[in-house]
């Protein structure tokens, strides 16, 4: 059966914000349906990297906050530390990239709570019995939330094709752990050069996987196993994890994750198609945008709503000077030509049959 996704343009009268057309798209799509009364209620945002304008505005959280307060609900903003280096690698800096992007309680009307904590290591362990996933590593917060609504910033993104709902909520709600269980098929390794031998990573090792000699540490891979702590707690960052699994296998162990996120509890799914950058918001920049803004979708079905996502940008012009004038035209998906080594289409079949949702769906259109 298909599912229903709801759509509105980004047109606005003279008496309607596209805030309140927002607040609109999520009554008529049934989100006020759930009972929210007394319930944690995580809203899984991607709060934007340091030095990047692309991430959505924190004027559009608050909407959802607030429609969820209205209701009796306590909701809090959450995202999870990244694997990579930047401004989010650890609850402090990503806290404080947060406040900085402006996603602080007074202009959404909520607290953010960074879900895997001060180092990426507080998780959960979500059994699933996936085709590659068998325990999925959760932040914490987000897995002791009642609810989880995700916000999605919809762009292009270089290992997923695109970042819709699934890449928010399965990338993004895993643990460090998580993350590079997903990214990886190995262990993290150490750069030497910039290795100083400070002992922090051998000290928070719980599996004696970590030696310093010579100044210099390095990890016994049939010891280590794949937490990532000892990548939190680097101060030069010189261990680093492994990006050495497959595209089509990350997009499949993403749509895995995302199943570990929403089973089992009350989950709603909303995406914003606009400023459509090539890859995702984790750039500490973003480039002039691919196609032209298209509208907000709201759907209780994540694989149904990026599906719908992904068909609108399908039917969109791109846009002359961006990066889809400087590649090569392999296909007519302006996703595919900007990063051809991976294929969108892999994750959202793999949700399909793990029974995420459906392909399938029906486009309602609010005006």
């Amino acid at each position: 059966m298909a599912s229903k996704v709801y759509f509105t343009d980004l047109r606005t009268r003279n008496y309607e914000s596209l805030l309140s057309k927002l607040n609109r798209l999520m009554k008529k799509a049934g989100m006020d349906q759930i009972d929210f009364e007394g319930k944690y209620v995580a809203i899984k945002i991607h709060f934007g990297e340091m030095g990047n304008l692309a991430f959505l505005r924190p004027n559009y959280a608050r909407v959802v906050a607030d429609f969820i307060k209205e209701r009796g609900g306590k909701p809090f903003l959450t995202d999870c530390n990244t694997l990579y280096v930047g401004s989010r690698k650890n609850g402090l800096d990503h806290l404080e990239t947060a406040y900085q992007n402006g996603f602080n309680p007074y202009n959404t009307g909520c607290h953010v709570i960074i879900a895997d904590g001060l180092k990426g290591t507080d998780e959960t362990l979500v059994p699933i019995d996936g085709d590659y996933v068998k325990e999925a590593k959760i932040g914490r917060a987000v897995m002791d939330a009642d609810i989880v609504i995700s916000l999605t910033h919809f762009k292009g993104h270089e290992g997923a094709g695109f970042g819709g709902a699934l890449k928010n909520l399965g990338m993004g709600c895993g643990s460090r752990a998580g993350k590079m269980e997903q990214h990886s098929a190995g262990k993290p390794s150490v750069h030497e050069d910039r290795c100083v031998g400070c002992g922090a990573c051998q000290k928070i090792c719980a599996h004696s996987a970590i030696t310093i000699a010579d100044r210099k540490a390095s990890i016994d891979h049939s010891k280590c196993v794949g937490c990532g702590r000892c990548i939190g707690v680097c101060p030069k960052d010189a261990t680093h994890a492994g990006e050495d699994e497959t595209n089509e296998i990350l997009n499949k162990k993403i749509a895995e994750y995302s199943l570990a996120v929403v089973k089992d509890r009350p989950n709603f799914h909303i995406s914003l198609v606009m400023d459509i950058s090539p890859c995702c918001d984790c750039h500490g920049e973003n480039d002039l945008p691919i196609l032209p803004d298209v509208g907000m979708f709201a759907s209780f079905d994540p694989v149904a709503l990026d599906q719908a996502c992904a068909d609108a940008c399908l039917a969109q012009p791109h846009i002359h000077g961006s990066k889809l004038d400087e590649v090569p035209h392999v296909s007519d998906d302006p996703f595919i030509n900007s990063h051809p080594d991976t294929n969108w289409r892999t994750q959202l079949s793999h949700g399909e049959k793990i029974g995420l949702g459906t392909r399938e769906y029906e486009l309602i259109e609010m005006r």
